[in-house]
């Protein structure tokens, strides 16, 4: 949605090119330390994306509405 490489995305959220390349490639929800996964949510959503449902039922992504 953002149309970030997978360098852009890494530097955003401070995390390494290959760590980015790792949670990317797997399969479901990501296995990772909870510091890089919750760097990854952040810079995700202050680049404006909201995450909605949850990972086992309607889990999904939408633009965040301006209110």
């Amino acid at each position: 949605m953002l149309g970030l490489t997978v360098a852009e995305m890494a530097k955003l959220a401070g995390i390494g090119f290959t760590t980015m390349v790792r949670l990317e490639s797997s399969d479901g929800v990501p296995a990772g330390n909870v510091k890089t996964l919750t760097s990854v949510k952040s810079a995700i959503e202050k680049a404006g994306i909201e995450f909605i449902g949850s990972p086992e039922e309607g889990a999904g992504v939408r633009w965040k509405t301006k209110k």
